[in-house]
């Protein structure tokens, strides 16, 4: 990002890089989504159940995900400044502190079914999800060393490999789960359990893919040669950037967590309506966390040159393209809501009406915090990029926690006004956590950089 790099260069970078980034989370997120759409064909219950499982899966993924993004900014900074010693290093210890971090969560998902009843889900639901983390849960170490490596070749600016290997794993775990969810081609029809062993199979795939291809395409960095060997120097600087982005992941994911468990409070049904209305939106979000990351290796770069002009243009640029996308999915969860919703159930289904009502109204809250939510995703991004994540942390904790659940809280269930109040009250939250890092980058990062030079 260059102080003479007209906007639209800046357009045609930001666009070149996002595109396979985009695409990659939207593959990614393929692999949850495919899970709940097939079980929500199997059975309602199993729907729910999965939805629960599968979100205490991702918030502890998303915590140690930390590590990984905070490999990303790092190997930007370092390729930019031409330390190719650096970006082993880095990236080696981001293996290793998600290893690390996988080893002391796994004890919580082997546990998945007394914590599910200890917050109030039904017997069912907490019986059903600890069948899928007793099994999914072994695949924490795989799902989070693919999450370093793709942040490390993101940072390279190799995105393809990221969106071809992701795209793979999508119709592996399609097939798998076709034949192990119902029991086709002859396998055993194993229910939620059987969507869990698909995905332990497509994290294990895709890592072995990803490490094939470093092997290959980066044989420079080395990156697996004595892996075992400790660096602590760069050890402690991966961690002390990571963690602070897993808290700040972990905050936001656990809004969402949290509201998963008061809709499960409020029955079965508006809980399955929940999850379908949670994966929806969370397919049009990917396109902004795609967008986020371009931010965090656009402005790595920018950091790495001490280029304050460049980091002002390509974060216009960027939030320019997030909102716009932002515009359009307010449009279609007004005006498609009912389709999108009938892609969760059977047509056969005899809950289907009242879960595709409930749908409608969670749909039409959630257009009303597109545009908050794209803000604080891009605003994290930029502030990863100029390796500014501690007060990030603490914003997203007050905004989420703080603010976020409390209204959830109080409009659902004090004001009577059930699962669009809670959805309402994230649209709070969000709000808050959006205007105060945008403030935050735009008052603070640019003109620190600014400063500097």
């Amino acid at each position: 990002m260059r102080a003479t790099t007209t906007y639209r260069q800046h357009a045609r970078a930001v666009i070149g890089l996002g595109l396979p980034l985009v695409g990659s989370h939207l593959a990614q997120f393929a692999i949850t989504l495919t899970d709940i759409a097939m079980l929500g064909w199997y059975d309602v219950g199993a729907l729910a159940a999965g939805v629960m499982g599968g979100e205490m899966f991702f918030v502890l993924f998303i915590m140690g995900s930390g590590f990984a993004w905070a490999v990303m900014p790092m190997v930007a900074s370092a390729r930019s400044a031409g330390d190719e010693q650096q970006v082993r290093r880095v990236t080696r210890m981001g293996l290793w502190a998600s290893v690390l971090f996988g080893c002391a969560v796994l004890p919580l998902l082997l546990a998945t079914q007394p914590i599910m009843r200890a917050l109030g889900q039904t017997e069912e639901v907490a019986r059903l999800a600890g069948d899928y983390n007793r099994i999914n849960g072994y695949a924490i170490w795989p799902a989070l060393l693919v999450m370093v490596l793709k942040s490390y070749f993101a940072a390279l600016e190799r995105t393809q490999v990221v969106l071809w290997v992701t795209v793979a794993a999508v119709a592996v775990n399609a097939a798998v789960n076709y034949a192990l969810i119902f029991g086709n081609l002859g396998a055993p029809e194993m229910g939620i359990a059987g969507a869990a062993v698909a995905s332990i199979t497509v994290h294990g795939v895709s890592l072995v893919a990803l490490v094939v291809y470093a092997l290959r395409a980066t044989p420079q960095h080395a990156l697996f040669r004595r892996l075992w060997r400790p660096d602590w120097e760069a050890l402690g600087a991966v961690f002390r950037l990571g963690w602070p982005i897993g808290i700040t992941n972990l905050a936001e994911v656990g809004l969402f967590a949290a509201s998963s468990v008061m809709m499960g409070w409020l029955g079965t049904l508006p809980l399955a309506a929940h999850g379908i209305a949670l994966q929806i939106t969370s397919v049009f979000f990917m396109v902004h966390l795609g967008l986020s990351n371009v931010a965090t290796v656009r402005a790595g770069q920018a950091h790495g040159r001490g280029d304050g002009p460049g980091l002002r243009a390509g974060a216009q640029v960027v939030i320019a393209v997030s909102a716009g996308a932002a515009l359009a999915t307010v449009v279609i969860f007004l005006t498609l809501p009912v389709p999108l919703i009938g892609l969760f159930m059977a047509p056969d289904e005899p809950d289907r009406a009242a879960v595709t009502a409930i749908g409608v109204r969670l749909l039409a809250a959630a257009a009303l915090f597109q545009l908050v939510d794209a803000g604080q995703v891009l605003a994290l991004g930029l502030l990863r990029g100029v390796q500014d994540t501690r007060v990030p942390m603490v914003i997203a904790g007050l905004s989420y926690w703080a603010v976020g659940i409390p209204c959830s809280y109080l409009l659902g269930f004090v004001l009577g006004m059930g699962g669009v109040g809670v959805w309402l009250g994230l649209a709070v939250g969000l709000s808050c956590a959006g205007v105060l890092m945008m403030a935050r980058f735009w008052g603070w990062s640019v003109r620190r950089l600014d400063t500097a030079r």
